[in-house]
């Protein structure tokens, strides 16, 4: 037990932060109506949440936790598999929370100053980012299946609060599209996990891997595995919620969503999907998945090129650079053999794809709130993790390579042309996004050493140095050699020159069209809203038709009832003369009676 003493502070501990706001306003009773000066919900001791969980990626060797008497049984563990995910995931929410205390103070003090719905919001965001921490936490170190799946919910349903932060009407249409496809999303990891689980007789993930390997319905098993965690991991036409939910939420908010939450759904693929096992029967289901990759990897750079705000324009570089994540999901399906090779490269980009993508996120924030510094040395570090992101430089050459080099030898060189023409997209996404960022840039300065600069320069020099300190979590990189730069570097060349042509394009057309309806953010989620609208017209519809009918039979049946009595009380009517009869008619079948006794 006390091997496991840092496990169990890397999830209690922030459970606990989140808790003590909420209890201190009940053991002050009507504090939370009460006018005057209130406490500092976003303190240090807030901020300090993911710091157990940093410390214990950093704890040399393995550790387990094995608890009889929780839910199933818990299996928590903390391998060399899982210490990677662990690392870069307590680095970012350390950013991000302290990025928020700085981000939100207007806010707060506004809290501390007697404003009750800036105190009521503060409040939960207070409780609600270190429950989401938890979860997050929790899905990463359990290898039982219910507190895997404990760990999902919370994180996915915690963070709803955080996407509905502001509290207008933007931030609400955003919530409702992150709840109505997560509860979707739900739904089909619980029936996977149930029917797998059942059928395999497993408690643990591994069990549950081994189980749908041999199961008879075991692709259907994995198809709504990796449907339900394609929702969170943005796959292309689930990818909806991102678009709609980051440009609303608050800027630290979309950091830990785009960097960290939306690994939550590649987590999952990888934990319960049968990667890497041979004979598994899952290639039908590899093919889908790879064209599904391809399809958001290539198609989110159309939809997202479009947008005008910034967030917009990074979600949709998300479900792009999941898109490519996801094509070596469907390649580790497609051919077992290489997903050894191939899951390193996974681990290596997600790192790298989480931090250069918080950094980016943050520096929206930035640019909006801009630091004392040379402008030309601000603007190089806000297009630094930009330039990473498309393949070009520190972390995110080295990922591209350890990717490229995996599929070359693999044989699967017209993919790596097609993962090519994707990053020219990701350099126009890029591009967009930081010419956004310039044209809304802020211009009333803070200091530099302000928590906002401070962790947003963290998570940039953090970014760019993945393959230097991902090795303290046991996973190496290798670099290009100089003469696969070229082929390396191309697609973020021919990207710069599409988008300094758009740029020269634009200027001549300036002032001559007018664009008069513009994609909205969500692209899909308008077409499904429709027509969820217009199911729900068609089922209130039959069930007035089916009410009308009901009425219409109701009053056949009243009037055949009405009738009937009436028919009823015609009989009455001669009852009188019945009973005037009677006499004689008795006399009658007596005199009849006689008669035929006397005969015989």
């Amino acid at each position: 037990m006390t091997e496991a003493l840092p496990m169990i502070l890397a999830l209690l501990w922030p459970l606990l932060v989140s808790l003590r706001n909420p209890l201190r306003m009940l053991m002050e009773h009507g504090a939370l109506g009460r006018p005057g000066h209130r406490p500092e919900l976003l303190d240090r001791v807030w901020a300090s949440a993911p710091l157990p969980a940093l410390a214990l990626a950093l704890w040399p060797g393995e550790t387990a936790l094995l608890m009889e008497g929780w839910l199933l049984g818990g299996q928590w563990h903390l391998d060399e598999a899982r210490r990677p995910w662990l690392l870069f995931t307590s680095l970012l929410w350390i950013a991000a929370g302290v990025y928020a205390r700085g981000y939100l103070i207007a806010e707060q003090q506004a809290a501390e100053a007697g404003d009750v719905d800036a105190f009521r919001r503060l409040l939960g965001l207070a409780l609600l980012w270190p429950l989401t921490l938890t979860g997050n936490l929790l899905l990463i170190l359990a290898e039982d299946i219910p507190s895997f799946y404990l760990g999902f919910t919370v994180m996915t349903f915690a963070a709803y609060g955080l996407v509905v932060h502001a509290g207008h009407h933007d931030a609400h249409l955003g919530g409702r599209a992150y709840l109505a496809m997560a509860l979707f999303g739900e739904a089909l990891i619980l029936g996977g996990l149930l029917w797998s689980a059942g059928t395999a007789d497993a408690r643990t993930l591994s069990g549950l891997r081994e189980g749908i390997a041999e199961a008879e319905q075991g692709m259907w098993m994995a198809t709504l595995l990796w449907l339900g965690f394609g929702v969170k991991a943005g796959v292309a036409g689930l990818h909806v919620w991102l678009p709609l939910a980051h440009p609303v939420a608050p800027t630290p908010a979309s950091a830990v969503l785009s960097g960290v939450m939306i690994k939550a759904g590649l987590i999952g693929w990888l934990s319960t999907l049968p990667l890497g096992v041979p004979h598994a029967g899952l290639e039908p289901l590899g093919r889908v998945v790879l064209g599904m990759g391809l399809a958001g990897a290539l198609g989110a750079t159309l939809l997202g090129i479009v947008q005008r705000h910034p967030k917009a324009v990074l979600a949709y570089s998300s479900v792009s650079q999941m898109g490519m994540i996801t094509t070596l999901v469907g390649i580790g399906l497609l051919e077992p053999a290489l997903w050894p090779a191939l899951s390193v490269a996974v681990v290596l980009f997600a790192a790298h794809h989480g931090m250069t993508k918080g950094a980016l996120f943050l520096g929206v924030g930035i640019s909006e709130h801009p630091p004392r510094l040379p402008t030309w040395l601000l603007w190089s570090l806000l297009s630094l993790p930009a330039l990473s992101l498309t393949g070009a430089l520190a972390s995110g050459l080295a990922a591209k390579w350890s990717m490229k080099s995996v599929l070359y030898d693999g044989g699967h060189g017209l993919l790596v042309t097609w993962l090519s023409l994707a990053a020219v997209g990701t350099t126009l996404l890029m591009a967009r996004a930081l010419w956004r960022q310039w044209c809304e840039r802020g211009h009333h300065t803070i200091p530099w050493r302000a928590p906002m600069p401070l962790s947003w320069l963290f998570v940039v020099l953090g970014a760019a140095g993945v393959p230097l300190w991902l090795p303290l979590a046991g996973m190496g990189a290798t670099w290009p050699p100089l003469a696969e730069l070229p082929g390396l570097l191309w697609p973020t060349l021919v990207g710069l020159v599409l988008a300094c042509l758009a740029v020269a394009g634009a200027a001549t057309v300036r002032g001559k069209w007018r664009v008069k309806r513009r994609l909205l953010p969500g692209d899909l989620w308008w077409l499904y809203a429709a027509l969820s609208r217009r199911g729900l017209a068609m089922l209130a519809k039959g069930s007035r038709n089916m009410e009308s009918r009901a009425s219409r039979l109701r009053a056949r049946l009243v009037e055949k009832e009405e009738r009937v009595v009436a028919r009823l009380g015609d009989v009455t009517r001669y009852e009188r003369g019945f009973r005037r009869l009677a006499v004689p008619l008795m006399i009658g079948v007596a005199v009849l009676l006689l008669v035929g006794f006397w005969l015989e």
